[in-house]
């Protein structure tokens, strides 16, 4: 009877481990459900938070901030203050010595080559020195590369760098008579030239005028105009130091300079400019040739030393 009563009690005994072990078991498994599906939620969330973050930073960057700024004339790109600062630093020289023997604003040439380079982040700038986004035009020889712009694979010009890029930009305006009213313009009428070099058709933006005025008045590029001004003598708001386009251009072929006695202003020129290629000052010019101003006409013959 005892060893029956043993039997039974240890059978009741394992029959009530095995339940023990199964709860055990199962509250595991549902442990173990309940923090796979809490870690995916956290999962989720960390994947969102990080979308969220990337928006916010795109809208940020790509915003007209103080921190940066989107230009989109020729290479969509999106350049910081500080590229803009360095840029306009780097090409300043160049930009105003353009303005001495071409007569364009250096103001203008900065704010073009800020708009059509990306600040020299696009890629013609990058790939071939193009700041000024100029297409390969009727007679072009030089070299010259393929780029998508107001249609697919157009022909733009190529550039040894970016000192023959602004050089050329100058020759392409002067040269060009659809640009020639913008050279009877005060050379501090920035706003002009911006509309001018826009109802030309120089770009097909509409905005095109709006964004060089805003790029000049916020990095105050007509500055740099000032400065030269006051080196070549003008006045402000005064046309005086630019060309007349009505008047014959004489070849200086027809002229005889061998003996360095005179000179034929041609288009480009002015008193200052002249008057450090033949080593004089811009005072003995006009004396010498009985002037009171400034004002050069093309074919106009200059008595030198």
């Amino acid at each position: 009877m005892l060893k029956k009563v043993l039997l039974l009690t240890s059978i009741l005994l394992l029959v009530s481990c095995g339940s023990k072990r199964s709860t055990l078991s199962g509250k595991k498994v549902r442990t173990k459900e309940l923090v796979s599906k809490e870690q995916y939620r956290a999962d989720l969330r960390k994947k969102e938070e990080h979308k969220q973050a990337k928006t916010t930073e795109y809208k940020r960057v790509t915003s007209n901030s103080d921190q940066s700024q989107v230009l989109d004339a020729t290479s969509s790109v999106v350049v910081t203050t500080d590229l803009i600062q360095n840029y306009i630093l780097t090409y300043k020289g160049i930009a105003q010595d353009n303005m001495v023997n071409h007569g364009i604003p250096a103001s203008i040439t900065l704010a073009q080559g800020v708009l059509e380079s990306g600040s020299g982040q696009g890629t013609l700038s990058r790939n071939a020195n193009n700041h000024f986004g100029i297409k390969c035009h009727k007679g072009w020889e030089g070299p010259s590369v393929r780029h998508t712009d107001d249609a697919p694979d157009e022909c733009f010009r190529k550039y040894d760098s970016p000192a023959e890029s602004y050089r050329d930009h100058s020759m392409f305006l002067v040269g060009r008579s659809r640009y020639s009213d913008l050279f009877t313009l005060p050379k501090d009428d920035y706003k002009g030239w911006a509309r001018g070099l826009k109802k030309a058709g120089y770009a097909t933006d509409p905005k095109y005028a709006d964004k060089l005025i805003s790029l000049i008045e916020r990095y105050s590029l007509s500055d740099y105009d000032k400065e030269m001004m006051d080196i070549m003598g003008l006045q402000s708001g005064v046309y005086e130091d630019t060309y007349v386009e009505t008047q014959p251009v004489i070849p200086q072929t027809k002229v005889t300079t061998s003996s360095k006695k005179s000179h034929v202003v041609k288009k480009g020129d002015t008193l200052y400019s002249i008057s450090k290629k033949y080593n004089m000052t811009v005072s003995e010019l006009q004396k010498m040739n009985k002037m009171s101003g400034t004002a050069l006409s093309i074919g106009q013959i200059l008595k030198i030393k």
